[in-house]
């Protein structure tokens, strides 16, 4: 299962975490686990394209860990719209992903 955390403080987002692997299907034929990599290497890329100084990020064999070091309009609304993406992800295969706040 791939578990997402997600810590806030005073409503603003500090740090999310995204680890493990969705066992939905086989390594490399794994839509579940394709769908998260790709939300969220885009809404990295995105974030580092535009204002790198805004996050940290550690990507490690089993995930990611993003911290926000810079608090931005455009960065929140990028990883606000990435979390939005995986909790429909979350809705449709509940058994594969959970997210944690």
């Amino acid at each position: 299962m791939i578990k997402v955390k997600v810590v806030s403080e005073k409503g603003k987002l500090k740090q999310i975490s995204i680890l493990g692997h969705a066992m939905y299907d086989q390594y490399g034929k794994d839509i579940v686990c394709a769908a998260v990599s790709s939300t969220v290497i885009t809404t990295v890329n995105g974030i580092m394209k535009l204002n790198p100084s805004a996050i940290l990020f550690d990507q490690k064999d089993d995930g990611l860990v993003i911290q926000v070091v810079k608090e931005d309009k455009t960065s929140d609304c990028l990883l606000k719209n990435m979390l939005s993406l995986l909790e429909e992800l979350e809705t449709q295969y509940t058994e594969n992903i959970k997210i944690i706040k």
